[in-house]
């Protein structure tokens, strides 16, 4: 399981962005200065740096040159709540490995950190995700049943994904919302429900049992 370090001294962002990632399966911890940021991604223990700009005792552009100095090659998102070109160019020439502007939707950091997170170059990889006949084609976006290819919209695609990255795994409409969505809906939401009968329609009703007051499970149908 890989271990992300976000710095962050907006205790709200920071508990969003922790909660998120946790949910799709990371491992997480927070720091609020760039002083703790640089301490805690030198160490050698995380896997992945969420670096937002603004932070006190050092801010984040510091943090970024004193890594790449010390030549610590860990992926660094940067965030900033600035949206000016030339901090952009200058997070990227700097060494970080992506940046994103606030406010970000959370599907689109999970996006890059699942990218950042990949295995590099010459290590195996794996782009195609099945179970059963069931399988989806993460480089094209393709899902196929059987020989026969089904066209899912990207938010189908999106939970479809998390339900052939954990088969047999009950997965709560909580965990649905926050790792395909990004944010959380009113409880009395049942958007989870209508993307599941989507799926049903296009999949295999057979396939996605209802774990009645808990969620929703992956069979082979």
């Amino acid at each position: 399981m890989a271990n992300i370090l976000i710095a962050e001294d907006e205790e709200r962002i920071a508990l969003f962005v922790a909660k998120g990632l946790r949910a799709a399966g990371y491992q997480t911890h927070v720091v609020a200065d760039g002083v703790s940021a640089l301490e805690h991604a030198s160490s050698g223990d995380y896997d992945l740096l969420v670096l937002d700009v603004g932070m006190p005792k050092m801010d984040g552009f510091t943090v970024l040159r004193v890594l790449r100095t010390l030549e610590h090659d860990i992926p660094i998102i940067m965030v900033t709540a600035r949206d000016a070109v030339t901090d952009t160019v200058a997070g990227l020439e700097g060494g970080a490995d992506d940046y994103l502007t606030k406010p970000f939707k959370f599907e689109e950091l999970l996006a890059r950190v699942r990218t950042r997170l990949r295995p590099r170059p010459g290590a195996p990889e794996s782009t195609v995700l099945s179970h059963g006949d069931l399988a989806l084609d993460l480089t094209t976006r393709v899902a196929t049943v059987g020989d026969t290819p089904v066209e899912l919209s990207p938010r189908e695609f999106a939970m479809a994904r998390e339900f052939l990255e954990h088969p047999g795994q009950v997965l709560s409409r909580e965990q649905l919302l926050s790792r395909v969505w990004g944010y959380d809906f009113d409880g009395a939401s049942n958007v989870v429900d209508v993307y599941i009968r989507y799926l049903r329609n296009k999949l295999g009703a057979e396939r996605f049992d209802t774990v009645r007051g808990v969620g929703y499970r992956l069979t082979e149908g």
